[in-house]
This record gives C-alpha cells, structure tokens and sequence, in this order.
C-alpha cells in the first residue's frame, strides 16, 4: 500500500538515479574510448531517462492544473489519484470550501428570509437603476413591482439622482389613499461595483396618531380653560334673571326690555358654549373600539333605516352595494357612528346643491342620490364608501376638513368629520377623502 501511495516518488528517484549514472558512465567512457556503439547506446537510455523524468512533470502538473481550475469553477468532482502525494491535503481544502461555501448558503438563505418577513421595504440597485433584489415589502407598500427605478415615479427619480446618501419624505398615491413615505438611500461599493440600497416605510399612520394626540392635548386644556370661565358666567346670569324683581322701576320699558334680553343672551350663548364644550370632550375622551366580528351589511341596513324619513322628506335615493360579505373586527356601535355623520353631511351637501340650483332659476334639477358602497381597494382593504351628488368640497379646503372644529356649514361645529376619522384610526383604518368629479366621496378603510 506504501509503495503504491509513493510511486509517483520512486519513480522520479529511479530517474534521478538512472540518469546520474548514465552521465557518470558517458563522461567516462567518452575519455576513456571516445565516442563507441556502447557510448551510443547509453546516451540512447540517459535521453530515454530524461523525456521519462519529463513526461512525468507534465503528466504531474497538468493534473494540478486541472483539479486546481475545477475548484476555481466550483467542481468538487476532480481530484489526485489515489497514490498522489497532495491528495490529503486536497481533501482537506475541498471539505474547508465546501462548509466555507454551505455556511454562506446558510447566511444568505437568512438574509433572504428576513427580507421576506420584515415589513421594511428594501430595493438593491445598480448604478444604471436596474434592480437587483426587492423583498415582498415593496410590493405590498407601493402596490406594484418594478424591474427599473424608472418605473417608481418620483421615487425612481430622487434615487437615480442621488450620489451619495439620502434620507427624506415623499407622499406616495396608491390608488386612492396619498400616503406618506421615509425614503433613505445609501450608496455602496460591492465586490467592486457601485449599488444603490433603499428603503421605504411607511409613516402615515404614526402622524396620524400624532396629530390625534395633539388635538387631543389641545382639546383637553381648552375644555378645561373655557368650561371654567362658562360655568360661573351661566350661574349668574340664571341667578340674575331670577333676582330680577317683576315691579323693578326704569326711566322707560325699553331699558327693562333691554336689560332682560341681555341676560338671556347671556344665559343661551354660555349654555350653548358649554354644549359645544362637551363636543370638545368627545374627541379628547373617545373610549378605544369594542372589537367584535361584524359583518358591514348590517350596520349599512340599521343606517338606512335611520334616514328613511329625511330621505323621502328631500327626494333623496339611497342605494346600496355590498360587493364583499367578509366579517370585520370592529365596534358596531362606534362604526354605526361614522356612517350615520357621514350620510347625515351627504344629506345636508344634496339639499343644499338643490337649493342652490332652484335659487338660480334652473329648470333641470338634479335627483339626490347618495350611494354606499362595501367593497375592496387594490390593497385588498375592505372600505366603505359614501358618496352623494351634491356641490362637493371645494379644492381650497379639502386639506383642512379632518382638522377638528374646522367646518364650511353656517351651524356646524366641525366635529363630525375628525371624530369620524379618530374612530378609523382607532380601527386600524383611515377616513379618507376620494375627489371625484361630481359630488363628494368619503371612504371607511378598514386595516
């Protein structure tokens, strides 16, 4: 087994051996006989001896050559013979590559997953905005895929652009609902090419949070502030109208008259102001949903029974479409809410546009009608929409319609509409506002 293991090194001695031999007889012979048929005959076998010697390093570096290029190509399959001298150390670098090459197989199989899992939208690059890699994320926040930074809007544009890194805010439009995104780009260099790694994630929830909270805080100083001084302001007003005598004595009527209305006032206006102070409460103190299984159909059916009476009162059609029968986890009470301020606006927004039309002397009036619609978005969110055929919400103020106590109706106390959108949020969704060329549109997005 020995000899078989080390014949490659016998047989480079023998030669070796042969060949020092060979020479040392020439050299002898030649100065002894010169040149002879035996002298002949012994260069034959020492030039034999040499191409052997040589025949054997090239047969033993092709063979190095061939299994070395084989591991460069990632073939493990190629290897020395059974009697080469480098085999065991052969094995030895095969079985290093090969956990070596099974440990990076496992860090990128991890890597691959955590992108898949993460809700951080992650894009990877070239330098001509090829992408390379992108995770289920992106798909899902920006509601498309692309195989090009062009192909992302003003996204695309902002990260083509960039040379070094970016951090920023953009608003993204993902079919109906504007929402607003972080986008951080960062430029690297990886095995020796220029690659662009970006981020998204959404924010728009955690302003809108912030934003309720802020009103919130701000509701509850003023709540405080403004009840203080109309409680005592409502008492003695009250008190002064009931020490009032009736035989009280003035220079004319006219002054009695005047005194007595300007107590009433004050007594109806600090009553007034402390009722608009409870609504004021109610946005700052709105308890967290009771969420049950609920199918939307029937708080729809239970708001439409609580309008029928206006409904046929201004000759307004109400219809229904439920193209989803799914079960929401959701509060009925609070959503029921929601739905009943928002037909109610729709309501008031067809009566109004109808009157505007019969003020200006137009002989075609339009039909009210008001549509509620159940169904899902190209998110695959289940929303609820309400729509009318009224005048709509001018352009200069729709930004400002879910800011609260801000409203366009002469008795409005512009509650309703941020109240509406608090509940959403607390629902995992949002109130939105669809622009739409006739009418107003508001959508109950449900997470």
């Amino acid at each position: 087994m020995n000899y078989i293991n080390n014949r490659p090194l016998i047989l480079l001695s023998i030669n070796l051996v042969g060949i020092m031999v060979c020479i040392m007889l020439l050299t002898g012979m030649y100065i002894s006989a010169g040149i002879s048929p035996a002298w002949l005959l012994l260069l034959v076998v020492t030039v034999a001896l040499l191409a052997s010697l040589l025949s054997l390093f090239k047969r033993q570096n092709r063979q190095v050559f061939q299994v070395i290029r084989a591991l460069a190509n990632g073939d493990n399959t190629l290897g020395f013979s059974a009697q080469h001298p480098m085999r065991q150390h052969l094995e030895q670098v095969k079985k290093q590559m090969q956990q070596a090459r099974f440990n990076a197989e496992q860090k990128s199989e991890f890597l691959k997953a955590l992108l898949v899992h993460i809700d951080l939208a992650v894009i990877v690059s070239d330098a001509q905005g090829n992408i390379i890699e992108s995770n289920p994320a992106v798909a899902r926040l920006l509601g498309k895929t692309a195989t090009h930074l062009s192909e992302l809007s003003h996204i695309g544009t902002m990260a083509l652009a960039v040379e070094k890194n970016l951090h920023s805010t953009v608003q993204w439009l993902r079919g109906e609902q504007l929402d607003t995104l972080t986008l951080q780009v960062s430029v690297a260099e990886i095995q020796g090419q220029q690659r662009k790694i970006i981020t998204l994630q959404s924010i728009h929830e955690m302003l809108l949070n912030k934003e309720q909270q802020a009103y919130k805080r701000l509701t509850r100083v003023l709540t405080h502030e403004v009840a203080n001084s109309i409680t005592p302001l409502a008492s003695i007003a009250q008190t002064c109208l009931g020490l009032m005598p009736a035989n009280l004595c003035f220079v004319d009527e006219e002054s009695k008259e005047d005194l007595n209305l300007a107590l009433n006032t004050i007594a109806s206006r600090t009553q007034y102001l402390g009722e608009f102070i409870a609504s004021f409460r109610q946005i700052s103190c709105l308890a967290m949903p009771n969420l049950a299984p609920t199918q939307l159909g029937e708080i729809i059916a239970r708001t439409q029974l609580l309008h029928l009476q206006q409904l046929a009162e201004h000759n307004i059609t109400l219809t229904i479409d439920s193209q989803s029968q799914q079960l929401v986890m959701l509060d009925s009470g609070q959503i029921e809410q929601v739905l009943i301020n928002l037909v109610k606006n729709a309501i008031e927004a067809v009566v109004t546009f109808k009157n505007q039309q019969v003020d200006l002397g137009e002989s075609d009036v339009v039909q009210g009608e008001i549509t509620l619609i159940v169904a899902k978005n190209s998110a695959q969110q289940l929303y609820i929409e309400v729509a009318d055929n009224g005048a709509g919400i001018a352009s200069h103020v729709v930004e400002m319609i879910f800011v609260p106590f801000f409203t366009t109706k002469q008795q409005g106390s512009g509650i309703g509409l941020s109240l509406s959108r608090q509940i959403m949020v607390n629902h995992g969704g949002d109130l939105v506002y669809v622009t739409r060329p006739q009418g107003a549109c508001f959508r109950c997005i449900f997470g």
